[in-house]
């Protein structure tokens, strides 16, 4: 089977004959600038010893500092570090802001490690990562499995291994820590404002659209939200125990409620169908939303799928023959290097308030947030249409443009002086 990587790779190549982007802009796309791999000690509460491989990719530097999640996870491997370092690059660019692309991680299974243990091992991990981050550098944010606290250790370590306390080290803190009003939301609400645009496009609106959400995380459960208050009928959901449906709608804030509690969709009682979880992606629905892992759409399942609209809150859930199958289909596809690109918009606006000493009401966050995604929306839908391809094609034609362009312009300045 083929890696994330690879996929992010057969994408590149697809797509880099529709643009004129030079051939040396291209061949650095496919490979990061850094890599930085690590074994990072750890004593666990009961006295016992054990080392764990840690990963910082950092992938292109074109546009501006490094920025990207820290994820921990059981599956957290090379290939995948450098897939999502890569997509950040694009991502980045597509929303056109000034950073590049990293992503990092720790091959770990948090759930068997105290909160004090997630401590220790996130402090080790800083020590041997510290000299490659930092707020002109390389910036991590949350990402599957770790949350503000993890941030703000992060940032506490940074600053007593450099002396330099400075909260712009990392985005996604707390807020008494630096963090950003709106960045809770930030990966759902770029989506929702994609997606409203896209059904604006269409003359349609959310109302009675019925959704299928995979994955009920931050993004899946903020979704299921913002989609609910809106109208539209959240029909399935699932999170990594079950899958649940219900054909007139899931009690949308009793699940979140449940979630937060620290329960799970295999606990609920027998009110609610059961489906296998993967049929949650083929079930009948307006609007699916994969907020899971990677490579869940695949060739074998895309034809299946009845949703008019995907809705891409996971990094690279569709496999790029699943995509053509989806586009020769008539799906719209909101890819993910657009329509999850809200998280990283707002770690850009916390960068921001930190390094000036500001600090943005939601309502500002938001009201930004909406600006930059659907004009990165419209961008986009235009190019599309002008290629008369999907909506990641176009994506990556723009991304890839304006990496090059980043390029040039230092050329240019090199130069000058």
């Amino acid at each position: 089977m083929d890696s994330p990587y690879d996929r992010y790779l057969a994408i590149l190549d697809a797509v880099s004959p529709l643009t004129t982007v030079d051939s040396v802009t291209i061949e650095m796309m496919k490979v990061p600038e850094r890599i930085h791999i690590v074994s990072i000690p750890l004593f666990h509460d009961d006295g016992h010893f054990a080392m764990y491989t840690g990963y910082r990719v950092e992938h292109n530097s074109a546009r501006g500092p490094y920025k990207g999640g820290i994820r921990y996870h059981a599956q957290v491997d090379l290939e995948e570090m450098k897939a999502l370092s890569a997509w950040m690059t694009v991502k980045n660019a597509v929303v056109n802001i000034p950073l590049g692309g990293g992503k990092g991680g720790i091959t770990v299974n948090p759930r068997q490690l105290s909160q004090a243990e997630l401590e220790r091992l996130t402090r080790s991990f800083v020590d041997l990562i510290y000299r490659d981050i930092g707020p002109e550098i390389d910036i991590p944010a949350p990402d599957v499995n770790t949350t503000s606290t993890t941030m703000d250790w992060i940032a506490d370590e940074f600053g007593k291994l450099t002396g330099i306390s400075s909260p712009a080290v990392v985005t996604g803190k707390s807020i008494e820590h630096g963090g950003s009003q709106g960045r809770d939301t930030a990966t759902a609400m770029g989506g929702y404002y994609v997606l409203r645009a896209a059904l604006r496009d269409a003359g349609e609106d959310l109302s009675r659209k019925r959704a299928a959400i995979q994955g009920f995380g931050n993004a899946g459960a903020n979704a299921a939200k913002l989609l609910s208050d809106a109208g539209a009928i959240v029909v399935a959901v699932s999170d990594s125990t079950a899958a649940i449906t219900s054909d007139d709608g899931l009690p949308v804030r009793e699940l979140i409620h449940l979630k937060a509690e620290g329960g799970s969709f295999k606990d609920l009682d027998g009110s609610f169908s059961r489906v296998a979880p993967d049929e949650i992606l083929t079930c009948d629905a307006d609007v699916l939303i994969p907020a899971a892992l990677e490579g869940q759409i695949t060739e074998g399942n895309a034809g299946d799928i009845k949703a008019r609209y995907v809705l891409e809150l996971a990094n690279g859930p569709t496999t790029p023959e699943a995509d053509q199958i989806l586009h020769e289909n008539g799906v719209l596809v909101l890819p993910d290097i657009l329509a999850n690109a809200g998280g990283v918009v707002v770690s850009y606006f916390e960068w921001l308030q930190n390094v000036k000493n500001e600090h943005w009401p939601r309502e500002d966050v938001n009201r930004k947030l909406g600006e930059t995604m659907r004009s990165a929306y419209a961008d986009v839908a235009l190019r599309a249409k002008a290629l008369d391809m999907s909506l990641r094609t176009g994506a990556y034609c723009i991304a890839l443009e304006r990496v090059a362009e980043a390029r040039k312009a230092v050329k240019r300045a090199a130069v000058a002086v």
